[in-house]
Parts: structure tokens; sequence; C-alpha cells
């Protein structure tokens, strides 16, 4: 079967199964197992692909009918330019939450020490680490499956050719929020789950049926985590330190009182690309905690 006619094939399917991107999701599909490029299906279109090529493809075409996410099929995510490993134990790394890691980009100085709570693939902790000289990392979630993942993009990323001077040492610890953490840092950051209880049914299902619900359910209103994160997070900050949250389209004002009646001081919203609202942060001033 010729190159193009595979893709065809694969693109009607995936329309007809109702994937919104069926157009894109079946070129990814085919590059991955034919091992090729973008520019393929125009100049290359005429290729012959061989059977178990071919066979291999339309597995992956079924998967993908099933609603068995892209990234689980390929078992990788890009994100900030970097390719992390993906399983059904971690969230999607998702482009919305390249706004949180650029913006402690701009705050984040070489040989400071992170603490990323709620780590899943550890992306967010990695990239840091990646983009910055010489700084500490600790990667914090409640889901030994989850570390497992986060360790193996750390060997990953670490093979990566990089200017300047590669990151000292990251530990992943697994413990429920603060539990197991010690010592305290310059910037804390975390992508909670967020979505209230009632609100995961209706998600697309590529989300509420395969990916941890662990990660997502953020208790009834959605802000469980948030309260307990900054409650604590004053005693693990450095004063004058940052503590940088990934929010829900609708939770800024909540999130921002929250952090507010815990003495957080300077607090921003920052919004994403599409102009919603993503991150809160704060600068941490733990002598004006008002619960001291």
């Amino acid at each position: 079967m010729k190159y193009r006619d595979l893709y065809d094939i694969g693109k009607t399917r995936l329309a007809n199964a109702g994937i919104e991107e069926a157009e894109l999701d079946a070129r990814l599909l085919l590059e991955a197992v034919c091992k090729t490029a973008r520019h393929d299906l125009l100049v290359n279109g005429d290729r012959e692909i061989k059977a178990e090529l071919v066979e291999s493809y339309l597995n992956h075409i079924t998967a993908r009918e099933n609603r068995i996410p892209l990234q689980h099929i390929l078992g990788e995510q890009e994100f900030m330019g970097l390719k992390f490993t993906v399983t059904p134990d971690t969230l999607i790394p998702r482009q919305d939450t390249e706004t949180l890691v650029e913006e402690i980009l701009r705050h984040l100085h070489d040989g400071q020490a992170i603490l990323d709570m709620c780590t899943g693939t550890g992306c967010i902790l990695l990239s840091l680490l990646h983009y910055s000289n010489n700084c500490l990392g600790v990667g914090v979630d409640i889901s030994p499956a989850a570390l497992s993942v986060a360790s193996q993009n750390e060997a990953r990323i670490r093979d990566l050719p990089r200017t300047g001077e590669p990151f000292k040492t990251v530990k992943w610890i697994k413990s429920d929020l603060f539990e197991n953490v010690t010592g305290r840092f310059d910037i804390i950051v975390a992508n909670p789950p967020y979505i209230p209880t009632n609100v995961i049914a209706a998600l697309m299902p590529e989300v509420r049926e395969f990916e941890p619900l662990l990660a997502l359910d953020g208790k009834a209103d959605g802000l469980y985590y948030y309260r307990k994160i900054v409650d604590q997070a004053g005693q693990f900050i450095y004063p004058g330190g940052y503590l940088f949250l990934e929010i829900g389209h609708n939770q800024a004002s909540e999130v921002t009182a929250i952090m507010n009646d815990a003495g957080f001081c300077d607090i921003n919203v920052i919004k994403d690309l599409t102009g919603i609202d993503r991150v809160v942060y704060a600068t941490a001033f733990p002598q004006r905690r008002k619960n001291v």
C-alpha cells in the first residue's frame, strides 16, 4: 500500500470516529510507525509501505478510534521543546502548562532550589532544570508509578545537549503533598488536581477514561489541594521566595483569596496564550501568615 493511501485510510477512520484532529493524529501516527517526517506525505506519498508497517499503523488507528490518547499510543509528548515519556500513570503534559514554566523561568536564578508538587511526568521540574544552570530539584508525587515515569524522564532530559552547566541533582519523593518533604526552597510550584468531582464525568473520554483520576479530582469545588498546599507552603519557602500554582480557567479569584488569607504578598495572575487565567503566583513572607 502507498504511503498517502494509508494516511487517507487512517484520516477517514478517525474522522468517522469523531476525533477532532483526525488529520493531525493520522499523520503523527503514520510518521511514528514509518519513522518518517512531515514532508514525506507531500514528497514521498507514492512510497510503498511494508505489510508489517501497514498492520502496525492500522492497529494504532484502532486504538485512537477507541479514544486512547495519541500520547499514550506514541508513548511521549513534547513540552517546552523537550520530549517526555508518557504513560497512563501520569497526566499528559499540556501546552497550557508551558505558561507556568515560562513565568517561573522569569524569576528563577541559577543555583536555586525548586520543589515541584504533584510532579507527574516531571515535565515542569525537568524543564526548569534544563533551561537554567546548576539548580537543585525535588519532585513530589503520591503515586510511585508517576515517580517512576519522572525518573525515566530525568535520564532522558539529562542526555540532551545543552549550553551551560547541567543541573546538579534531582530527588523524587513519594509524599502526600508536604508529608515527607524537608528543607526550604526558593521556588515551590504545583499543578495540582483542580477539576471539581462533579465535572469529571463530562470531560472528553480521552481524559475521563485514560488519565489518572488521582491527578484530576480536585474534590467538591476543585480547590481542595490549593488550600492544603498554600496552608503549608510557607513553612518550606525561603522568605522572599515564590509559590507558583497552575489553576483552572475560573479559579483565579478563589486561589488569589486563599493565598492572600495565608499571608502571601504581591499576588499575580497570568493568562495563557488564549487569554485564559492560567497561573497564580505570589511572594512568600512566612512571618506575615495570618494563622501564626
